[in-house]
């Protein structure tokens, strides 16, 4: 056991403790692949004590004033910036990620609460004119109610970010599902929240197997809205208990984003931005892109230069001050992402540079370009989620639009061009919820995320992602 990882309970009702039954998962280290700690496994009984806790909680808070609530997420996002470093070194030592790369995900959360702070304020209702004198017609929005939120490893703290602030200021409560991979980090949150002075109850974080989890908050009567960042199988499964249960959803799923280089695009600039955010986080983002389409005219310029990029990643431990790429989370992804490549070099792909595993201790895996690979193998076709890159030549304008939007994922795609025509072209062309052209800005705090297809519904982020926890009451009234 590591004496500088802490072990993680549950945080239920304001209140740190252990699992009803005294359970606890194992927590491992992805660099050195040791057991560093454990986090409690709730059950049933843990789960009741939440529901309760959110449901009472939500009864006071969605009628405390959306000022006092600013006022408490405002200090939130200041401790949490003061923190930073001791809570990026526990998400790099349990996620594996460079440590950079840790506290700039704890930043930009620290700017997540500030934006949804501000928005809390300005979620304005209308008054619409009446068809007669003495009617007064109007709307007010409201907060949807307590709210169950599943949150994935790969940003541990960035993906909470995307939801609790934006509840807590629409006036929710919520239960929290946090990763068991990553769980210390998200404890380190919640005493962000707890010491800004948020009441016991509006936000109570669980931690145990996900399918059980999913199974009993879903369907539970206080439970009013379901949010879930995941992969696409395991997001239309709870899509479809939360609809047979009658209950608000928002869904941010798997992509498979290409990225589209035209044979004017500035070649340099399509390198570095391209590779920097093919092998950020190990390639483990939902918007890495993951399909390169390349013309023809400059394939073998960019196929070249991309070799070059990726040999120059520093795999290591995520601690060390020279790492760029750290290792994969767990063992499974290990395993899947050797299961892409010999896919693909059984289809007929070419391994240009990579392709193995980096040592024999920790879940490393090499930076690795792909050329030749065919439609038919399966890396074309499902989300690779590592540091895998094909690269694929393109003739026309309509032939790299099909194969773009060749695949039911919709959640980002890239294009670079230096001609505002082509630029236009392929941004209305691209069947897609995101699309950046010539740079990488997707994700602000300030902007929407999401996707269209099997990428999901609904937004996060942005003005658009308070909304998610809002209904619109229509109110109606004539004088007596």
């Amino acid at each position: 056991m590591s004496k500088s990882y802490p072990n993680t309970s549950l945080y239920i009702n304001g209140k740190w403790r252990p699992a009803d039954s005294g359970e606890t998962l194992d927590v491992i280290n992805p660099a050195t692949e040791e057991v560093i700690g454990n986090v409690a496994r709730a059950g049933k009984a843990d789960l009741d004590e939440a529901l309760e806790a959110a449901d009472k909680a939500f009864t006071k808070w969605k009628t405390t004033s959306a000022f006092e609530r600013y006022n408490i997420l405002r200090r939130a996002a200041e401790l949490l910036r003061k923190r930073v470093d001791i809570i990026a070194e526990i998400m790099t030592i349990e996620q594996g990620k460079p440590l950079a790369e840790a506290k700039g995900e704890t930043m930009v959360g620290a700017d997540r609460i500030d934006w949804m702070a501000e928005e809390g304020r300005r979620t304005y209702g209308r008054v619409i004119p009446a068809r007669a004198d003495g009617i007064y017609q109007f709307t007010v929005k409201e907060p949807v109610g307590p709210v169950a939120a599943f949150t994935p490893w790969n940003f541990p703290l960035n993906q909470i970010l995307q939801k609790v602030p934006a509840a807590i200021a629409a006036g929710c409560s919520l239960i929290v599902k946090g990763p068991e991979e990553a769980p210390a980090c998200c404890a380190e949150l919640a005493k962000v929240f707890e010491d800004a002075g948020l009441p016991a109850g509006v936000f109570n974080l669980v931690f145990g197997v996900p399918s059980e989890i999913s199974d009993y908050l879903i369907p539970h009567p206080t439970i009013k809205k379901v949010t879930f960042t995941g992969s696409t199988a395991v997001g239309k499964q709870l899509a479809a208990k939360a609809g047979e249960h009658m209950k608000l959803v928002t869904m941010e799923l798997g992509g498979h984003s290409p990225a589209i280089v035209f044979e004017d695009a500035d070649l340099e600039v399509a390198l570095n931005v391209l590779s920097f955010n093919k092998y950020r986080n190990a390639g483990q983002v939902c918007v890495s892109p993951t399909r390169f389409l390349v013309h023809e005219s400059i394939y073998d310029k960019f196929v070249d230069g991309f070799k070059t990029a990726s040999r120059n990643v520093k795999v290591g431990d995520g601690l060390l001050p020279d790492t760029t790429m750290g290792p994969l989370a767990h063992d499974r992804r290990l395993a899947a992402i050797d299961d892409f490549v010999k896919d693909a070099v059984k289809h007929g792909g070419t391994v240009e540079t990579g392709g193995e595993r980096s040592g024999n201790k920790g879940y490393f895996y090499e930076p690795t370009v792909l050329t030749n690979v065919p439609n038919e193998a399966r890396i074309m076709n499902e989300e690779p989620f590592g540091p895998l890159a094909p690269i694929t030549p393109f003739k026309s304008f309509d032939d790299v639009v099909e194969e773009a939007n060749r695949l039911p994922y919709g959640l980002a795609a890239y294009a670079y061009t230096n001609s505002n025509k082509t630029a236009e072209a392929i941004g209305s062309a691209l069947e897609s919820g995101q699309v950046s052209i010539n740079h990488h800005g997707l994700a602000m705090p300030e902007t929407p995320f999401g996707g269209v297809g099997d990428s999901g519904y609904g937004k996060e982020g942005g003005m658009e992602g308070i909304e998610a926890y809002l209904q619109t009451k229509f109110i109606t009234q004539a004088n007596i």
